[in-house]
C-alpha cells in the first residue's frame, strides 16, 4: 500500500496566532463553549483529518489580561466531541508530573468506549513554575525528575486490563507509585488508547522511542526535521520497535490565499495584532523564567543573549530551537518575538495553496515527517482554507485519503492493535 501522509489539527485558543482572539476572521465564540470546539472539530472531520488534538495548561499566565489563554479541560471537551463525532480521533493532553496513573488511565480508557476507539493521550511532563504551586509545589520540577516521574507513570499506566475471569493486581510498588489495580474497566477497544508525545530533548527523545506511537515536533526548518526524523526512527528501533509504528509530526502553520502577497499580508495584519509584552512574557516562560527585559527590541541577536538549553529546567527542546533559528537567521528581538507569535517555534508559511501542498509534499517525501500537526492561525478561517484548497491538491497527488477506511484513531495511523499480557501467554505457550 502507497503510504499515506497523516494530519492532525491542532485546535488551540481562536487560532494558533497569540493575536488570534484580536482578529474578525477568528470564532466570535466564547473558549468556554463547548459548541465552538464541537464545530472546529466536524470541519476537521468532514476533511477527513486523521485526528483533532487539544493541549492544556496547569496554571493562568500573567498575560491574561492581554492573551485568550484560558479554555475548558481537555478530558472533559473529549467527551463532548466524542458524542458529536464519529469518525475523527480525538487527543487531549494531561499531565503524568499532576496527574495519577490509575485514574488517568480509568478517564482515558472510558473516552475510548464512548468514541467507539478514538481516543490518545498526549503525554506531557509539566514544566511551568505556576503549575507546579497549583498542586502543592513550591517550584519548577526538575527536567530529570519530570521524565522519571513520567517512566514510572507509564509502568502503570500500560499494566494489564481486567476481565472477570482473568483478573490479575499490577502490584506496582515504585519510587512514586503504589497502585494495587488492575483497571475497573474492560480493555477498550483499541486495546489502549493511542499514545502522543511532544517532547524533543534528549530525554524526550528516548521516552517517545519507548511509548509514543505519534509524535508532535517543532521545527523552524527542514533540516532539523530530518535529522530528528531519522534520530527518532533509530531510537524506535534500538528499542524492539517498528520504526513505521511511530510516527513523526512536526508542526505547520500556514496562512493561506489566493496569491502569496496576499497571504504576507494577511500574515503582517494579524501580527501587528501582537504585544510585545506578551511576546516577551511567552520567551521568559521557555526559558524557565530567564528576563529578557534587558535585551533591546531592535538589536540583532547572538545565542549568548539566551541561557545554556542544556541548564533549562522548562521547555528545553523548544529552548533549543529557539537558539538555532536566531544563529541561522540572525533575528532582531521584535522579529524573533513576531514569528514566534505565529506559532511558538513551529514552522510557518505564508502562501497560496500550491505552496503549502508543494512544502508538505516535500517534507513528507524526503524524510522529514510522516504527515504534520496542523496549527492554523486563525480558526476556523484558516482550517477552512486548507480543508478546502489544500487537502485536495494532496488528494490530486495520492498523499491524502479520500475516505475514512476504518473507524479507529488506530487505523488511521496504521498502527497495530497492542497485544494483551493474555494473549502474549497465550502465544508463548502455544510457541513452546
Amino acid at each position: 500500500m502507497t503510504r499515506q501522509l497523516h494530519l492532525n489539527l491542532f485546535i488551540h485558543s481562536r487560532g494558533h496566532h497569540e493575536a488570534s482572539w484580536r482578529h474578525p476572521a477568528s470564532s466570535p465564540l466564547a473558549l468556554t463553549d463547548i459548541g465552538y470546539y464541537q464545530d472546529v472539530a466536524r470541519r476537521a472531520e468532514a476533511a477527513l483529518f486523521d485526528s483533532v488534538f487539544l493541549a492544556d495548561q496547569l496554571a493562568l499566565g500573567e498575560d491574561a489580561g492581554r492573551a485568550a489563554r484560558t479554555w475548558l479541560e481537555p478530558l472533559t471537551v473529549l467527551s463532548a466531541l466524542a458524542v458529536s463525532t464519529s469518525r475523527i480521533g480525538l487527543i487531549a493532553t494531561a499531565s503524568t508530573t499532576y496527574t495519577e496513573p490509575f485514574n488517568l488511565a480509568r478517564q482515558f480508557a472510558s473516552i475510548d468506549h464512548i468514541s467507539n476507539g478514538r481516543a490518545a493521550w498526549n503525554i506531557v511532563t509539566s514544566w511551568l513554575a505556576a503549575a507546579a504551586r497549583n498542586f502543592g509545589g513550591s517550584g519548577q520540577v526538575s527536567h530529570a525528575d519530570r521524565y522519571a516521574r513520567g517512566e514510572e507513570f507509564m509502568t502503570v499506566v500500560k499494566g494489564r486490563y481486567a476481565r472477570a475471569d482473568r483478573i490479575r493486581p499490577i502490584d506496582h510498588r515504585g519510587e512514586v507509585y503504589q497502585v494495587a489495580g488492575p483497571l475497573n474497566l474492560p480493555r477498550c477497544p483499541q486495546g489502549r488508547p493511542v499514545l502522543v508525545q511532544a517532547g524533543s530533548s534528549d530525554t524526550g527523545r528516548r521516552f517517545a522511542a519507548r511509548h509514543a506511537d505519534a509524535v508532535f515536533t517543532a521545527h523552524m526548518e527542514k533540516r532539523t526535521a530530518q535529522d530528528f526524523y531519522a534520530d527518532l526512527k533509530a531510537l524506535a528501533a534500538a528499542e524492539g520497535r517498528a520504526p513505521d509504528q511511530v510516527l513523526i509530526l512536526p508542526g505547520l502553520s500556514p496562512m493561506i490565499a489566493s496569491t502569496e502577497a496576499e497571504a504576507q499580508r494577511l500574515a503582517r495584519e494579524v501580527n501587528a495584532l501582537s504585544d510585545v509584552d506578551v511576546g516577551r512574557k511567552r520567551l521568559s516562560d521557555r526559558f524557565g523564567g530567564h528576563d529578557f527585559a534587558h535585551l533591546p527590541l531592535d538589536r540583532t541577536l547572538r545565542p549568548q543573549d539566551f541561557p545554556d538549553p542544556g541548564a533549562v529546567q522548562a521547555a528545553r527542546s523548544r529552548a533549543e530551537v529557539i537558539i538555532n533559528f536566531v544563529r541561522r537567521e540572525q533575528p532582531t528581538l521584535r522579529q524573533l518575538l513576531a514569528y514566534l507569535a505565529g506559532a511558538r517555534g513551529h514552522f510557518t508559511i505564508a502562501g497560496t495553496p500550491e505552496q503549502v501542498a508543494d512544502l508538505i509534499e516535500d517534507w513528507f517525501t524526503d524524510g522529514a515527517a510522516d504527515g504534520f500537526n496542523i496549527m492554523p492561525p486563525l480558526l476556523p478561517a484558516m482550517l477552512d482554507a486548507f480543508s478546502t484548497a489544500v487537502i485536495p491538491l494532496l488528494q490530486r497527488r495520492g498523499l491524502f485519503r479520500t475516505a475514512y477506511a476504518g473507524t479507529t484513531l488506530r487505523e488511521h495511523y496504521g498502527l497495530t492493535w497492542p497485544t494483551s499480557a493474555f494473549e502474549a501467554a497465550l502465544l508463548q505457550e502455544t510457541q513452546g
